[in-house]
């Protein structure tokens, strides 16, 4: 596995716990739909929230959350509706971010609750 795919592992896996942490129940991790992916998803007061997570070594040249394009978000919406579908999900839905950038052996966790709205 390349060495960004096991950064990227390791921050889905902190967020998760971290999440877990704060009350959310984590229903899945990496849902593929159509080569669509959608990091966590997760039940927390009664939302469904899906949760795109970054995983930076520095923020020397962006900041994780920069890396979400109008295209990443349009991707996730469109899986979104598509595990909505084949759940039969009808709690209201949520976008979150969590953001990991490595600081030596710890991390600096940032979570962004409504970090976007489909079609905004």
């Amino acid at each position: 596995m390349a060495t960004h795919n096991e950064l990227g592992k390791t921050g889905e896996a902190i967020a998760a716990e971290f999440l877990e942490e704060k009350g959310f129940e984590i229903l899945e991790r990496n849902w593929v739909h159509n080569k669509k992916e959608l990091d966590l998803i997760a039940m927390h007061n009664n939302y469904l929230v899906i949760i795109e997570v970054k995983t930076r070594t520095s923020d020397g040249w962006e900041h994780p959350k920069e890396a979400i394009t109008n295209g990443k978000i349009r991707s996730i919406v469109s899986a979104t509706e598509s595990y909505i579908y084949q759940t039969n999900t009808l709690n209201e839905v949520r976008f979150d971010v969590v953001t990991l950038i490595a600081n030596g052996d710890d991390w600096n966790i940032e979570h962004i609750e409504e970090a976007f709205h489909p079609g905004l």
